[in-house]
């Protein structure tokens, strides 16, 4: 997964890349890379580099005396963290919500499954700090101190599954929970009963318990769809 860096083609890539995921410039629409040199007053050299970000995440394409074509959405890399960032800035922002916590209700219970069988006693501990944090954090609008525990809790049961396909996923989860944050689409205050869920799976992990973990995550992200239907419809 590709994360722009710093610099001048950063300053670009924010903001033709949200451009682009938000449909300004749609698939098919073709891109100069001189005009878009002098738009954003870089050189041709920023600019190229910006591009070649882009094509990283299969959001355009650069062919000879055509330019720089904007690909099919149906072949972005939709996983990449910065891409899952500019969708959620954008008015695909509800769809682009469901779609992730749709596949979070698929994979983090089996996760949550495998890390009670796997997890090892340090990421047991790590997991009930976290879920602590979490309570400490869910009431008076710290909702940001709140993020940082629950991006954590999360992290920690996809890379103690033991499954590196699952652990890889913590970024894209860690994306969907930020922007639900930085977006607004969350209470002021987390759902009581999804904090307890989060410290109850925390002890059934410990313990152990593979089908109590599997059921208390599924619980989790039922919940988060839910909140959903209300918060973006």
């Amino acid at each position: 997964m590709t994360t722009p860096g710093r610099g001048l083609h950063g300053h670009v890539l924010e903001a033709l890349g949200p451009a682009i995921a938000a449909g300004t410039y749609p698939p098919g629409s073709v891109l100069r890379t001189d005009e878009l040199a002098q738009r954003f007053d870089v050189s041709r050299s920023v600019m190229r580099e910006a591009v070649r970000v882009l094509e990283s995440m299969h959001l355009v394409e650069s062919r000879r005396r055509v330019g720089v074509t904007v690909r099919p959405k149906a072949e972005w890399n939709v996983y990449d963290p910065q891409v899952i960032r500019w969708r959620l800035a954008g008015a695909d922002r509800p769809h682009q919500l469901r779609s992730l916590t749709v596949l979070r209700s698929a994979i983090e219970p089996v996760a949550a499954g495998l890390a009670a069988r796997h997890a090892t006693a340090a990421q047991c501990a790590e997991l009930t700090e976290c879920a602590l944090g979490m309570v400490a954090h869910s009431r008076g609008h710290q909702l940001e101190g709140y993020l940082l525990h629950d991006v954590a809790f999360h992290r920690v049961i996809l890379t103690a599954s033991g499954n590196e396909m699952f652990a890889r996923l913590g970024d894209v989860v860690a994306e969907v929970l930020t922007g639900r944050t930085q977006h607004e689409v969350m209470f002021e205050d987390p759902d009581p009963a999804a904090v307890t869920l989060h410290v109850h799976l925390a002890e059934a992990i410990r313990e152990g318990d593979a089908a109590r973990a599997q059921a208390l995550t599924r619980e989790i992200t039922v919940g988060a769809l839910q909140e959903l239907d209300i918060l973006a419809p």
